[in-house]
Parts: C-alpha cells; sequence; structure tokens
C-alpha cells in the first residue's frame, strides 16, 4: 500500500518545472545521469541511490501516459498504473480525477474500488475480495488481468555498449543481473521478462524494458550504424600523404592518407566500426583535420618561406568571380 511519505516529486528530482517540455525533461535527464553515473562516481553511495532517482523519475515523466496519471493521482499514480485506469465516472461537473480529493480514502484499497466501481460482497473483509462490474454488465469473482510493463533507463560507457557487460539492479526488494550484449545502441531496448510490477488483481507480472543510454565518448561519436572520430594531420601529411596510427575500438590501425587532402575531409574504414547482429561490423568514418603547428624551428620557418615564394597554387582564385 502507497503511503503518503513514499511519494516522489519527480519534477524535484530533475530540476524542471512541472510544466516543462519533453526536450527539456529530456536534457535535464541526461545531464543528471553523467553526473551521478556509478561507473563515473565508484563506490558512492549517495550518488548510486540519486543515479536510481534520476531514472525512475525519467521513466515516469519522459512517458506522456505515466507522466498524465503522476500529474492526476499523485502518491496512487502507481498504483492505478498498474491497475489499469478505467474512464473516470462521471460527476455531472466534469471528470472524476479534476480537483479530485484523494485524503477522502483510507488506502489505496478504498481508493480503486470506488475508482473502478467495485462493491464488496457481503461478509467478506474489507480490502480483501471483491467482486466487480465489467463492461456487458455481468459480475465476475476472477481477473487474468496481465501486469503492467515497465521501461527504465540504464546507461552505459561506450565501452560496456560495445564489448557488452552485466549490470546489477535492484528491484525493490529483488537484485537481479542483467546482461547487455555486446553492440548496444542509444535507443535500443532489452527485455527483462516477468520483472515488472504484478497485477493487484491476477498478481501476474509483465515485463522489464531497459532502454539503452550510452554515455558520450571523448574520441568516437555514432553516426548512423557507423561510428566515427576526427583526427589531426599536419599541413606536410596533408599535402604529401603520409601514414599514421588511428584508434579503433579494437585498437589501433595504421591509415594510409592520400597526398592532397582537404580538411574536413572523411576516410571509411570498413568493418572497423559498431558490432552488429549476426557478428557483422559497421564502418568507421575517420574525418580528417589540418592543423597548422603554432611553434616552429627556424627550419621549419624557412622551409614555409621557401614554399611560399615558390607556390603557384592560390586556393582563392575562384573567389574572384563571385558577385551579388
Amino acid at each position: 500500500m502507497a503511503k503518503v511519505t513514499d511519494f516522489k516529486d519527480y519534477y524535484t528530482i530533475l530540476g524542471v518545472d512541472k510544466k516543462a517540455t519533453p526536450d527539456e525533461i529530456k536534457r535535464a535527464y541526461r545531464k543528471l545521469a553523467r553526473k551521478y553515473h556509478p561507473d563515473l562516481n565508484p563506490g558512492d553511495q549517495k550518488a548510486e541511490e540519486r543515479f536510481k532517482e534520476i531514472n525512475e523519475a525519467n521513466e515516469v515523466l519522459s512517458d506522456p501516459e505515466k507522466r498524465q496519471k503522476y500529474d492526476q493521482f499523485g502518491q496512487y499514480w502507481n498504483q492505478v498504473n498498474q491497475a489499469g485506469t478505467p474512464p473516470p465516472r462521471s460527476t455531472g461537473v466534469g471528470t472524476a480525477t479534476q480537483g479530485f480529493d484523494f485524503d477522502q480514502y483510507g488506502d489505496f484499497d478504498s481508493f480503486i474500488n470506488d475508482l473502478l466501481g467495485r462493491y464488496s460482497t457481503p461478509g467478506e473483509t474489507r480490502g480483501r475480495t471483491y467482486t466487480y462490474r465489467n463492461t456487458t454488465g455481468r459480475t465476475s469473482d476472477t481477473d487474468t488481468t496481465p501486469g503492467t510493463d515497465t521501461e527504465a533507463a540504464i546507461a552505459l560507457t561506450f565501452s560496456e555498449a560495445f564489448h557488452g557487460t552485466q549490470k546489477r539492479l535492484q528491484l525493490d526488494d529483488e537484485t537481479i543481473n542483467v546482461r547487455i550484449p555486446p553492440g548496444a545502441t542509444p535507443g535500443s531496448r532489452v527485455r527483462i521478462k516477468g520483472k515488472s510490477h504484478p497485477s493487484p488483481f491476477s498478481q501476474q507480472r509483465g515485463d522489464l524494458y531497459l532502454t539503452i543510454e550510452v554515455l558520450p565518448h571523448p574520441f568516437f561519436q555514432f553516426e548512423g550504424d557507423n561510428i566515427t572520430c576526427e583526427v589531426p594531420i599536419r599541413p606536410d601529411e596533408a599535402v604529401l600523404g603520409a601514414e599514421i596510427d588511428v584508434p579503433t575500438p579494437d585498437g589501433n590501425i595504421n591509415v594510409k592518407v592520400p597526398s592532397g587532402v582537404r580538411s574536413g575531409q572523411s576516410l571509411r574504414i570498413r568493418g572497423k566500426g559498431w558490432k552488429l547482429p549476426q557478428g557483422k561490423r559497421s564502418d568507421l568514418i575517420i574525418k580528417l583535420q589540418i592543423v597548422p603547428p603554432k611553434d616552429i624551428s627556424p627550419i621549419e620557418r624557412e622551409a614555409y618561406e621557401t614554399i611560399q615564394a615558390h607556390s603557384n597554387f592560390n586556393p582563392r582564385a575562384q573567389l574572384q568571380e563571385v558577385k551579388l
């Protein structure tokens, strides 16, 4: 049974206003998830608890249906979510949830039974066994309502998402180990069967779906199924060509840079990107950035001055034809 003291203000947890847009909620969640992620705060129990609260708040506020129930039913929103919310009964002046006084109920059983139109069977103990009216007007003493599926976010480092990992999750009073397969991508989901909330009527449990969040990496980024990286090269390497070492998810490889490349030009390394189903791999896209030296030796300065004096190349020649 939910108590008022168990109620969590998810808006306060994420630090957003109750009128916050979905984008504002998403930005707030990602900022806090990165800050309090257990991998970035090893051994910090407070950070771990804060991370769990942030995920719990995001699970509700990022889902329009759950957020609506949360805003409508206050501390009873989750029980309503598990039980399934029927259309509110008419009061003659608007809906039953507008300006509703939850304090008139001593507990959640009283509230949900009144909401669903149930009535106690004579001689039975209050709050234990009920008969209710179904949509055909008949009564039923049994219910096979399945449990409600639940969604939650789980944050992984780039390495964990690429190689796969195991995570230990605390679900109410139960601790479970979850295997994340290699090649998890942002937005992909992992299904954990029978680990959601049970139906209060049939006790059948729904499934838990974990939505993958991949934390930013300082070098690699996603671009569709492929991953990209920016690699700096010297001006002489751009002009003459070179062989350079480039990091990949598997380790460094030697890459040949052709002569005459431009800054921003890309090189595609096939099969060195992200892990895909059936053992396949996407591509690694290397974006070259020409970086001039800030401090040069006298010999380098003399060489550049010689090139400047004898070069016939004018990269701005076409600009002379530009007019309004």
